[in-house]
């Protein structure tokens, strides 16, 4: 138990490193698209005249709820608005807490489902194949269907997909390479 333990929180500290550095530095710039300060300030004005009422949320902007919206929305151009009513620093000390607590949770879910299947996987190659094939499929339903049932930007959403199949393949491997036996006997 405290072996699993241990790899959970191992395992959530090398997420959270593979995230940092999808996220937390200029690499990140190859998943966004950018526009200039002037359009910047712009829209910023036309999201605080429209949106500020409503609060934050996720807005399809136009609203495809309508005729009227349908109509606008089948036209173009459309839009997903993640809006925050509030500003907050770019980097976002509690943010960066709470996602590394959030990559050690999850890193333990990984680790308590390694250590109740560990006995049928008798050593380390067989866990890896297991960690790759949950590392890939869960990030390509999730993050490649956006694009596909949303029509979202491929850029993004291919970008956050590697950045999580990364996270997960380092959070799963150290798991599953130094916090469950090296070999135990297949029932």
């Amino acid at each position: 138990m405290v072996r699993t333990i241990l790899g959970g929180i191992a395992g959530g500290f090398a997420m959270y490193v593979v995230g940092f550095i999808f996220w937390g530095t200029p690499l990140s710039r190859i998943a966004l698209s950018k526009t200039g300060d002037l359009e910047s300030a712009t829209i910023q004005q036309a999201l605080a005249a429209n949106l500020t009422e409503s609060g934050s949320g996720s807005y399809p902007i136009p609203w495809p709820g309508t005729p009227q919206g349908t109509t606008l929305y089948g036209r173009g151009p459309t839009a997903m608005v993640h809006f925050n009513t509030s500003g907050f620093p770019v980097m976002d000390s509690a943010a960066l807490l709470a996602g590394l607590i959030l990559a050690i949770v999850s890193a333990l879910i990984i680790a308590f489902a390694l250590r109740t299947v560990g006995h049928y996987f008798a050593d380390f190659g067989l866990r890896a194949r297991l960690v790759a094939a949950f590392a890939v499929a869960i990030p390509l339903y999730i993050h490649i269907g956006q694009p596909i049932f949303n029509h979202a930007p491929w850029p993004y959403f291919v970008y956050s997909f590697v950045c999580d199949v990364l996270g997960f393949l380092a959070a799963g491997l150290v798991i599953a390479r130094w916090f469950l036996p090296r070999s135990v006997a297949v029932e």
